[in-house]
C-alpha cells in the first residue's frame, strides 16, 4: 500500500508523495550500541541538543488489524555541539517501512528500541525525518489498545502511552522533557468519531467507506500525552459551555443520564482552579472520553481526558461515596491540565509533582465548591490510609524516587506518589499558610508555561512568596523514605495539663527524625474539645501549647489530619475511645480515632476480636456511610485474617444477622446498599448464604435500592466462592440473564472463585499465556481467584506468581504488578506462605523494583502471622 508523507508547511499538514521505497536492513547494522530504554544520560544529552519539535502524524486505523500505519513528518532544531555522534529515536516493538532524513533515504538501523539516526546525515539547525512505519495493535499489552464491544459488535482504539509507551506507538523522542507541538490525522472507518488533543479542523471522505479527520496542532506537551480515541463514540449531552463527554454507542443512553452531573462538576472545577491558579485554562479545549476498562481511573491527556468507563457509569448500585469518588476522579484528571500538562516535571523521578498536586486540588477544589460535605474528612480516609500501609513497610520509597532510566518508571507509580505526597502537601499548606501556598502554586506555573519543572523550582517558589526556609522538611519528606510514629505522654494536675510530651521514632528503624506539624484533639467527657498546635523538629520534646490546658478525657496528636504520619493512641486514651466512641458527635473525630484503633490491631497492640466486638456495638447506631463502609472493611479483613476458626464462626454469624437487618430496614439508603455489599463477603454463614439467594431470586429487595449488574454478579460470585449446591444454577441463569459484553466479563470473574484445582490452573495459565484476555478481565478476577477461604488451593501458585514478575512487570500497565501481588501474596496467612516470600526475596535474582514491591506487599502477611501467633495460636 503507498502511503502519503506529511509535510508541515506552516501550521497545517499538506498530503505529498515519498519517493523512498522501504530499505532492507543489513544484519550488521544491528550490533549498533544504544541503551535499553531511555536512560536519564541519554535523555540529558538529547535535552541539551534539540528543540523546537513538531511531530506530524498520519494513521490509518482497520478494523480488527493487528497493526496500523502510519506516515511520521517529524521537524526539529539540532544544536551545533555533539554533530560527530548519531541521534536516538525511541522506537520499539513496530517496524519501519522506510526513513528519510534531511531529504536523504536512510538505512533502518535499529538497536535496543531505537532508530539510529547518523552523524552524518544530521546537521546543525533544521532537520527532518520521514517514517514510514507500523505500529502493533492488541486488546491488551499494547500502547494501541482495541475494545471490542461485545453488546453490538462495535471496535474501538485508544492510546495510553505512560509513562515511555509512545515509542511503541510512533518514533519520537520520548522523554517528558522534550516537549513538541503535534498535529494528527487519523483515516478510520466512515461513522467513526475521532477525538484527540485538539478539535478537528477538516473531515473529508478518504474513499472506500473511509474518512480523514486533521486535527489542530497542540500546544508544547509531552509525548506522553498525545493521544487519540476512534470508534463509533457517540457525545453525549452536548452544551456549549460544558466539556464534551463521548461514551460508547451501546452506553449512549446511560452515558447521556450521567453526563450533565460530570460535565457540570468539570466545568466548575475548571472555572475553580482557573481562578485558583490565575492562569486560564491551558489548552483551546476539554473532553471527556469514557474508555471501557480503561488500565487507570483516567489518564489527562491534554485537552481530552480518558477516563475508565466504570468510574463513571456505575455497575452497582451507587452510594454518595461513589459519587464522591466520581467527582475526585474528574478533579483529580483536571488539575493535571495545569499540574502535568501545563507545567510538565523534568523527569519521572518528580512523579509526585503532578500526581501528589493533582490529587490534593482535587479534594481542595471540591472542598470549595461543596464546603459542607466534609471532604477533608474523606481526604483522610481514602488518602492517609494507602500511604500510611506502604511507608510503614520495607518497600517504601521517598516520595522523590531516582530513576536512572524510564523503562523502570512503572516503579515510581503506587501510594506514595498518589498518597504519601498530598498527605505531605496538605501539611506544607498547613505550614505555610492557605494564602502563600496559594501564591507559591502560582509562580511557579507562571515561570514554568508550557515548560519543565523539578520539585526543588517548587520548594523555591513557596520559600520565595513565604519568607520560611523549606529545605530541611523538603529534604525530610521528599528524600527520604519512611515516617515518623508518633506518641504523647501526659499527665494531669488539679485538672489541668500538667505535662505534655511529643515523641517521634522512625517506623523503619532508621533513626530519622522529621518536622512535626499537627494539632492535638483535647476530648472531654462532656463532648467538647479543644485543639492545640504542635511542633516537633527533634526525637521528643515538651509542647508548651498543651501544659495548662483543662485536663482532657482521651488526647490525640492530630485532630483535622493535618499532620503526616502514625499517631497512636496511649493507653489512657485508647480506654477511654473504646467505651464512647459511638457518642462522639464529630464524625471527623469518629473517622480519625477509628483509623488510629485499627493501627492498634494492626501493631499487636488491640486484639482483633475487641475491634470486631466493637464494630458489631457501635455499627447499627453509626449514620456516617463513609465511615461505616471503612469500619466493615477492617471488619471483614480482622474476620478472614486475624481471628481463629471458631471465633470466625462466631462472629461471621453476628455479623451476617445485622447486615441483613441494616440492610432491610435501616432509614438510609447509602447504609442500606453498604449493608447489602457486606453480605457477599459473609458467605461463609448460611444466614447471609440464603440472603444471597433470596436477592438473586428477587423474593428479597434492598428497600429503595435497584441492584444493578455487578450488584448481581457479585452475589453469584460468593456462592460459587463458598461451594454452595445451588451456586451452577445461579451462574447459569444469570448467564442467561445477562448475556451483554460486561456481563461476559463478571461471569469470568466469577468462575475464577470456582474452590477447585482445574480451574485454578486454567486461570493461572490464562493469566500469563493468553495476550488476547483484556487486562480488566484478569485484574477483576484475581481476587475471586485468591478468594480467602481457598489458601490451600491457591498457595501452590505462590512461588509461580513471584517468578513471573519479570514479565509481568514488563508487559503490564502500571498498577497490574501491584495487584497481582496484593492478590498472590495477601490472600494467603500461614507461617509456611510468609517463609516462601521472604525465602524468594532473599535467594532469587530480582531486580531492586521489584524486591521492594514485594516486600511491600507481604508486610501484611507479616502482620497477619503475628497476630495470629499473639492472638490464635499463642505463640
Amino acid at each position: 500500500m503507498v502511503l502519503a508523507a506529511l509535510l508541515l508547511v506552516g501550521s497545517g499538514l499538506v498530503s505529498a508523495p515519498i519517493a523512498a521505497a522501504q530499505v532492507s536492513v543489513p544484519a550488521a547494522a544491528h550490533a549498533v550500541a544504544g541503551p535499553v530504554g531511555i536512560s536519564r544520560a541519554l535523555a540529558e544529552v538529547r535535552a541539551a541538543r534539540l528543540s523546537e519539535l513538531h511531530y506530524g502524524l498520519q494513521y490509518t486505523l482497520v478494523p480488527h488489524a493487528a497493526a496500523t500505519e502510519g506516515v511520521e513528518h517529524l521537524r526539529f532544531k539540532l544544536a551545533g555541539a555533539g554533530m560527530g555522534e548519531p541521534l536516538l529515536l525511541d522506537f520499539r516493538d513496530g517496524r519501519v517501512e522506510s526513513l528519510v532524513l534531511n531529504g536523504a533515504v536512510t538505512p533502518v538501523v535499529e538497536s535496543n528500541g531505537h532508530l539510529v539516526l547518523p552523524a552524518a546525515a544530521l546537521r546543525a539547525g533544521a532537520n527532518e525525518v520521514e517514517v514510514h512505519f507500523a505500529a502493533n495493535v492488541a486488546a491488551a499489552e499494547k500502547a494501541i489498545t482495541r475494545f471490542e464491544d461485545h453488546d453490538d459488535g462495535a471496535e474501538y482504539i485508544y492510546t495510553l502511552f505512560v509513562p515511555m509507551d509512545a515509542s511503541m506507538a510512533f518514533p519520537c523522542f520520548d522523554q517528558p522533557d522534550l516537549k513538541a507541538r503535534f498535529q494528527l490525522e487519523l483515516t478510520a472507518p466512515a461513522g467513526w468519531t475521532a477525538i484527540s488533543n485538539t478539535n478537528p479542523v477538516a473531515t473529508e471522505a478518504a474513499g472506500a467507506g473511509q474518512t480523514r479527520t486533521r486535527f489542530g496542532e497542540t500546544e508544547p506537551i509531552s509525548t506522553y500525552l498525545f493521544a487519540y480515541a476512534a470508534g463509533p463514540f457517540v457525545k453525549v449531552h452536548p452544551v456549549a459551555g460544558l466539556p464534551g463527554l463521548y461514551v460508547r454507542k451501546s452506553k449512549a443512553e446511560v452515558g447521556e443520564s450521567e453526563a450533565p452531573e460530570v460535565q457540570q462538576m468539570a466545568a466548575d472545577g475548571m472555572r475553580h482552579l482557573a481562578d485558583y491558579f490565575a492562569q486560564p485554562f491551558p489548552f483551546p479545549k476539554y473532553d471527556m472520553v469514557l474508555i471501557p476498562g480503561f488500565a487507570f481511573g483516567g489518564m489527562e491527556h491534554a485537552g481530552a481526558t480518558f477516563l475508565r468507563e466504570e468510574s463513571v457509569l456505575f455497575r452497582t448500585a451507587p452510594t454518595k461515596t461513589n459519587l464522591f469518588n466520581r467527582d475526585i476522579v474528574v478533579l483529580h484528571e483536571l488539575t493535571h491540565q495545569w499540574f502535568g500538562d501545563f507545567t510538565t516535571m523534568k523527569w519521572f523521578d518528580d512523579l509526585w509533582l503532578k500526581e501528589g498536586f493533582a490529587q490534593y486540588m482535587a479534594y481542595e477544589t471540591l472542598a470549595a465548591l461543596h464546603p459542607n460535605d466534609g471532604v477533608w474528612k474523606r481526604f483522610s480516609e481514602t488518602i492517609k490510609p494507602a500511604a500510611y500501609g506502604i511507608d510503614e513497610t520495607q518497600g517504601t520509597t521517598p516520595i522523590y524516587q531516582d530513576i536512572p532510566n524510564l523503562k523502570d518508571a512503572k516503579s515510581a507509580y503506587g501510594a506514595i506518589v498518589y498518597s504519601k505526597a498530598p498527605g505531605t502537601i496538605k501539611q506544607l499548606a498547613y505550614v505555610l499558610g492557605e494564602e502563600n501556598f496559594r501564591k507559591g502554586l502560582q509562580l511557579y506555573l507562571r515561570e514554568h508555561r508550557y515548560g519543565n519543572a523539578q520539585w526543588g523550582d517548587l520548594v523555591g517558589a513557596f520559600e520565595r512568596v513565604s519568607g520560611q526556609r523549606l529545605g530541611p522538611w523538603a529534604e525530610m519528606w521528599i528524600r527520604h523514605r519512611g515516617m515518623p510514629q508518633v506518641e504523647v505522654a501526659w499527665s494531669c494536675s488539679a485538672g489541668r495539663i500538667a505535662s505534655f510530651r511529643m515523641t517521634q521514632r522512625d517506623v523503619l528503624g532508621a533513626g530519622s527524625v522529621w518536622p512535626i506539624a499537627s494539632e492535638a484533639l483535647l476530648g472531654y467527657a462532656d463532648g467538647s474539645r479543644r485543639r492545640v498546635d504542635l511542633r516537633l523538629n527533634t526525637a521528643s520534646a515538651e509542647m508548651p501549647a498543651a501544659v495548662g490546658q483543662p485536663c482532657p478525657a482521651f488526647v490525640f496528636a492530630n485532630a483535622e489530619d493535618e499532620g503526616y504520619g502514625l499517631f497512636e493512641l496511649d493507653a489512657q486514651s485508647r480506654g477511654y475511645v473504646m467505651e464512647h466512641l459511638g457518642a462522639m458527635p464529630s464524625g471527623f473525630d469518629r473517622a480519625l480515632l477509628w483509623g488510629a484503633l485499627w493501627q492498634s490491631v494492626r501493631e499487636v497492640q488491640l486484639a482483633p476480636r475487641e475491634y470486631l466486638a466493637l464494630a458489631l456495638r457501635s455499627l447499627p447506631g453509626e449514620r456516617d456511610e463513609a465511615l461505616a463502609s471503612s469500619v466493615l472493611e477492617h471488619s471483614g479483613t480482622a474476620l478472614h485474617r486475624y481471628v481463629g476458626d471458631e471465633a470466625r464462626t462466631e462472629l461471621t454469624a453476628e455479623f451476617a444477622r445485622l447486615a441483613v437487618q441494616r440492610m432491610m430496614a435501616d432509614q438510609d439508603k447509602d447504609l442500606r446498599i453498604v449493608w447489602f455489599r457486606r453480605i457477599a463477603t459473609l458467605g461463609q454463614d448460611e444466614t447471609a448464604r440464603s440472603a444471597v439467594k433470596a436477592l438473586l431470586r428477587e423474593q428479597m429487595t434492598v428497600p429503595g435500592v435497584q441492584l444493578r449488574q455487578q450488584d448481581r454478579w457479585g452475589l453469584v460470585t460468593t456462592l460459587i466462592a463458598y461451594g454452595d449446591p445451588e451456586a451452577d444454577q445461579f451462574l447459569a441463569e444469570e448467564k442467561r440473564r445477562d448475556s451483554s459484553g460486561d456481563g461476559k466479563k463478571f461471569a469470568y470473574i466469577a468462575e475464577a472463585a470456582r474452590p477447585d484445582e482445574a480451574t485454578k490452573k486454567r486461570y493461572f495459565e490464562e493469566y500469563l499465556h493468553d495476550p488476547e484476555r483484556p487486562e480488566d478481565w484478569i485484574e477483576g478476577s484475581l481476587g475471586a481467584f485468591n478468594w480467602w477461604n481457598q489458601t490451600a488451593l491457591t498457595e501452590p501458585y505462590l512461588r509461580p506468581a513471584l517468578a513471573d514478575l519479570d514479565q509481568i512487570k514488563r508487559q503490564r500497565k502500571i498498577f497490574f504488578l501491584v495487584g497481582w501481588l496484593n492478590a498472590f501474596i495477601a490472600g494467603q496467612e500461614s507461617t509456611t506462605a510468609d517463609a516462601e516470600v521472604h525465602g524468594y526475596v532473599k535467594d532469587a535474582a530480582i531486580d531492586p523494583d521489584l524486591r521492594l514491591k514485594i516486600l511491600e506487599v507481604v508486610d501484611e502477611l507479616d502482620r497477619t502471622v503475628a497476630i495470629r501467633q499473639r492472638y490464635v495460636t499463642g505463640g
